[in-house]
């Protein structure tokens, strides 16, 4: 009984939830075959292309391919779409492409679907979400059916990378018909599940592709079904995990997991990722709040946040506390030259004093976020100990993202995944680059991301990129905050691995 009081305490779930679950037989999905899988965040499109939330890579994962693959452990660069490739010059990669390998609509692929996909997003029209995926792609052109050149605009040697991940491929003849909207109402990927149906902003339904490619890397799931849920609510997620009605969960807060825990047929892992966490800044002379153009208010706030106290109490034994806006393991994250902000509400105290801003003056403000509202909480409450008063605007992405891009937003909670690229150019420039998310529009580190952008010499990029994150933090245009781990609950029965990406593979999976 006391076990049990605990567990409920800490998931926070009411006690007949968790008495359903003790109760519960661990076969929901394993008797029809489905994992049943339940998300916070409802993407704006299936369409890889057009939405930038994880969920939305995750099913890009599931329903689509690449031209390369990266393994998850080895890092090793494999092909999977293309057999294999080289560098023509600086500027030029040709691909010899795999034959036999069908859409999921029947469609062969050849040449034609890469110079069509390469050539789509790369127009700037077309209005790919996140640009730093594509932007430096300059189009494609066909050698013959199975050998394919891609150009680039500059020099990109990250380029291998990004072909890794979030740069998929789609079937030339049904896109140019359906378009993104067509896409994103009936999708038609070549990966190891098909999308059977999409009913926006509710969920969608998966069926394993049996005629997956055996040479694709990824492989023919071992079950059959998969179902995601659109759950915004965390609570109910947790409920219907504990009630069965749930196979799979993740991004459990700490507290609620460890509380799972206690119930006998669920599974709790923490895996970690290489998603990180910080607080941005619009800084700008039109933006919301002039307070935050005074680098001594932006250095308080960097002071006030508990960071190793948060991640102990919040986060997870996983997570590692940064001190630039990149995960460490991607390339050119090197920190050295920036800037520490240890935890120090009296240094923060006094340099809001400094600013002119204590006594009668105080500043108050909006703080945008859009999950982890556990972790907002608490910076807010470590902004009111330094004489701040933040009003929380708790939304989905994509409308956090278009107030962000209108400039609406003085400060936002932010995370960010980098598609599971491990290279800086897919982290920092997204924020810093003069992009449509850079509210800070710093000359000097754009210029110095651009060079690691492009330069070839690695030797070259790392230099660049260090110097840009040490200015990025000498002028506290973020605060770096930590990587978030994910806990993810799961159905006793169902055997799987995490990955540092983030990304389920659901096509690994199996029942005990």
């Amino acid at each position: 009984m006391r076990m049990l009081k605990s567990a409920i305490a800490k998931s926070g779930v009411t006690a007949a939830a968790l008495l359903l679950g003790l109760l519960g037989s661990a076969e929901a999905g394993k008797k029809d075959d489905t994992i049943r899988f339940a998300y916070e965040q409802v993407p704006e499109s299936i369409d890889p292309y057009f939405n930038n939330v994880r969920i939305g890579v995750i099913l890009g994962q599931l329903a689509w391919d690449t031209l390369i693959h990266r393994d998850p452990i080895s890092n090793e660069y494999k092909g999977q779409m293309a057999k294999s490739w080289k560098w023509l010059d600086d500027k030029t990669i040709e691909f010899e492409l795999r034959e036999g390998i069908k859409f999921h609509n029947g469609e062969e692929f050849d040449a034609d679907d890469v110079v069509y996909t390469m050539n789509f997003v790369s127009k700037a029209e077309n209005k790919v979400v996140t640009q730093t995926n594509v932007n430096w792609i300059a189009g494609a052109e066909k050698v013959d059916k199975f050998k394919v050149r891609i150009k680039l605009k500059r020099n990109f040697p990250a380029a291998i990378e990004y072909l890794a991940g979030p740069v998929v491929i789609h079937p030339n003849e049904y896109y140019e018909k359906a378009g993104p909207k067509g896409m994103n109402e009936k999708p038609v990927g070549s990966g190891p599940y098909k999308i059977v149906e999409h009913i926006a902003g509710k969920s969608v339904k998966l069926v394993a592709n049996p005629d997956y490619h055996k040479d694709l890397g990824k492989g023919v799931p071992k079950i059959k079904n998969l179902e995601i849920r659109f759950l915004p609510d965390r609570q109910t997620q947790v409920a219907e995990v504990m009630a069965e009605n749930l196979d799979f969960i993740m991004g459990v807060p700490v507290d609620q997991a460890l509380g799972l825990k206690a119930v006998p047929h669920l599974t709790v892992q923490e895996g970690e990722t290489m998603r990180i966490v910080f607080i941005n800044f619009n800084t700008l002379e039109n933006g919301p709040e002039p307070a935050l153009r005074d680098v001594r208010v932006r250095q308080a706030i960097a002071h006030a946040v508990p960071r190793e106290q948060m991640v102990k109490e919040l986060v997870g034994e996983k997570a590692r506390i940064i001190n630039a806006v990149c995960f460490p393991t991607q390339f050119g994250c090197d920190d050295s030259k920036a800037p520490r902000y240890a935890y120090d509400p009296a240094k923060a105290r006094a340099l809001m004093k400094d600013a002119g801003y204590g006594g009668d003056k105080k500043i108050t403000v909006d703080i945008y976020a859009y999950r982890e509202r556990n972790q907002s909480e608490a910076m807010i409450g470590a902004l009111r100990s330094i004489g701040i008063t933040a009003n929380l605007k708790f939304m989905q992405y994509a409308a956090m993202r278009e107030q962000i891009r209108a400039g609406k937003v003085a400060m936002a909670h932010q995370t960010w995944g980098s598609f599971s690229v491990n290279d800086v150019s897919a982290s920092t420039p997204v924020y810093f680059k003069f992009l449509a998310d850079d509210t800070a529009r710093d000359p000097e580190v754009r210029d110095l991301l651009e060079k690691g952008d492009s330069s070839v010499d690695p030797a070259t990029r790392k230099e660049a990129y260090a110097k840009a994150l040490g200015l990025i933090q000498e002028r506290a245009l973020a605060v770096p905050l930590y990587s978030l781990t994910t806990h993810y609950v799961a159905n006793g029965a169902l055997k799987f691995e995490t990955y540092p990406d983030e990304i389920p593979r659901f096509w690994e999976m199996t029942w005990k």
